[in-house]
């Protein structure tokens, strides 16, 4: 019981690509994770030059690549959630010392690891390899938010192998590199996003759980509603409209707050969301049936 609320943690980053409705992507300002200082829109390099590029096969012709290059390759490859090829990619680079290179394949060893059509002993395989390069991104640049943000999520997913006290004992770490992610960008949404989801899963935590997790340890894991509601404004502010599962959040919050007006406001928005992507569209149906309860 006390591990079920551990699963839903970061729930929302399993399958969170961070690319909206399709309308931007998460790319880089000097080659850095998610958006150092903002959010740029599409890459310069359109479809068709993609297309013309990709004609030319070989590790040859991306190692001849300076870095610069090979990350745009890279963040274009993901604004296309084409993640087999985007993996095959960075895998080249998984002896780098470089932390631009190792978050990014950790990235995509986890969004690969997430296709429905994955092996279970190949999806658990991705799922400690993603880990690892987020591990070395981290040991080799602690001042990169996003080698910050991608080992929590990483994290996150291998405490669902590892058994309940220690998916347990790692939310705590899970709490540390997200907030150190956000210290070191605080205007990077998906993590202001993440830990507000953080602090609504243990604030909803049931009385009889929190006792089974006080077995394990004397000071279990807590939050608040309203410090997960601080985390999802904040992410709202930074970068308005971003994800949907953020403004259903919104309306989540404001309903076990009690406040029907606001939750209201913020679960028309998440309706009213473009549903572009699968994950779209189940915030959709979620919305609908919570829309339903409050008519």
């Amino acid at each position: 019981m006390a591990g079920r609320v551990l699963t839903r943690i970061l729930q929302s980053a399993k399958g969170f690509t961070g690319r909206g409705a399709g309308r931007h992507f998460w790319t880089v300002t000097a080659q850095t994770r998610g958006r150092a200082a903002f959010l740029l829109g599409l890459p310069t390099l359109s479809c068709l030059a993609y297309r013309a590029y990709g004609s030319l096969q070989g590790s040859a012709v991306t190692f001849a690549l300076g870095k610069a290059e090979v990350l745009e390759q890279a963040d274009y490859l993901y604004s296309c959630a084409d993640t087999e090829k985007l993996y095959q990619l960075l895998l080249q680079f998984k002896d780098s010392d470089d932390a631009e290179f190792l978050w990014r394949l950790a990235r995509a060893s986890r969004d690969l690891s997430l296709l429905p059509n994955i092996e279970a002993g190949r999806k658990k395989q991705l799922t400690f390899e993603a880990f690892e390069y987020a591990k070395k991104a981290l040991e080799k640049d602690e001042q990169c938010f996003a080698a910050h943000k991608w080992y929590a999520v990483c994290l996150s997913d291998i405490g669902d192998y590892e058994g309940v006290k220690v998916k347990i004992g790692n939310s705590y770490i899970i709490r540390e590199h997200l907030e150190r992610a956000i210290e070191l960008n605080p205007k990077d949404a998906t993590s202001l996003h993440i830990l507000g989801y953080w602090c609504f899963a243990f604030a909803e935590l049931p009385w009889y759980q929190r006792k089974v997790a006080a077995v394990i340890f004397s000071s279990p894991p807590v939050s608040t509603y309203e410090e997960a509601l601080e985390f999802f404004l904040k992410a709202e502010e930074v970068d308005p409209n971003f994800y949907s599962k953020n403004l259903l959040m919104l309306g989540k919050t404001y309903l076990a707050m009690k406040d029907e007006q606001k939750a209201l406001l913020w679960l028309t928005k998440a309706k009213e969301y473009p549903a572009h992507t699968l994950e779209d569209k189940e915030v959709h149906k979620e919305v609908v049936e919570l829309l339903k309860k409050l008519a």
